[in-house]
């Protein structure tokens, strides 16, 4: 009996696979070049620094359950390591959520360091007197604001999460640690400086980033005191935490 030739069989096959891979390749050839531009840069920062910023959301309507008292707080932080449960062990989707907020804050780092670079490279002789377009105090300190808020959320792992950062930390009781952690002038002082970098850094972010992922924003000025709300919404609930502390509402 007469059969396809195997060798036919094999050389269908691996020009298929050729084909898938060269257009794979291709894919990944147009979104890297994308990446490279500085158009593709901005959307990195955009997508990011939204996803950040829904982070900041959640993560102080959680922080506000300290109002509700310990058993409250640390219900709710008990729930962040269960959830997902049986399917997912202890603080694993927790875990999971960190490792995807890690990768957006270094791909957010990153772009922004390599659009300064390109556009240092573009003009390489600075202005005799700076020149800002709509510019607004908020945007001209973006990169400090940047590096106070990396270099803050360092400081808060090791201080609330991991405990190394904290005198008197205990593991499994978020609420103790909060409180007095917040105790101490010092970490309440760089907590509400970091928060008020926050706030100018989602003042011009949130609407940076809806024009730079192609949102329609007409009106420019509303856009602007939409986001000055938010961000002066997020800045005073933050900082009311450690002023609470510090002044005995929260013990």
């Amino acid at each position: 009996m007469s059969g396809p030739c195997p060798f036919r069989i094999l050389n269908i096959q691996y020009s298929i696979f050729n084909i898938q891979y060269s257009d794979r390749d291709r894919s990944m050839g147009r979104i890297l070049r994308l990446y490279r531009s500085s158009v593709g840069k901005k959307a990195v920062m955009g997508v990011t620094g939204l996803l950040l910023f829904g982070f900041v959301v959640v993560h102080l309507a959680g922080n506000l359950k300290v109002y509700l008292g310990p058993a409250s707080f640390n219900s709710y932080a008990e729930f962040l390591r269960e959830v997902g449960a049986p399917v997912f062990g202890h603080s694993e989707i927790l875990w999971i959520g960190r490792s995807v907020l890690l990768v957006a804050l270094v791909l957010h780092v990153a772009a922004a360091i390599q659009l300064w670079l390109m556009a240092r490279a573009a003009r390489p002789v600075n202005y005799r007197r700076p020149v800002h377009l709509e510019d607004t105090y908020a945007s001209r300190t973006m990169r400090w604001g940047g590096a106070i808020i990396f270099a803050f959320v360092l400081y808060h792992l090791m201080h609330l999460t991991w405990g190394n950062a904290h005198p008197a930390f205990v593991p499994g009781d978020p609420y103790h640690n909060l409180v007095r952690g917040f105790q101490s002038l010092g970490a309440s002082a760089a907590y509400i400086v970091a928060m008020v970098a926050v706030g100018f850094h989602i003042y011009h972010g949130v609407w940076s980033s809806l024009q730079t992922l192609g949102v329609n924003l007409e009106n420019h000025e509303r856009w602007r005191r939409l986001s000055a709300f938010i961000a002066a919404a997020i800045v005073i609930g933050n900082i009311s935490i450690p002023v609470a502390v510090l002044t005995g509402i929260v013990q």
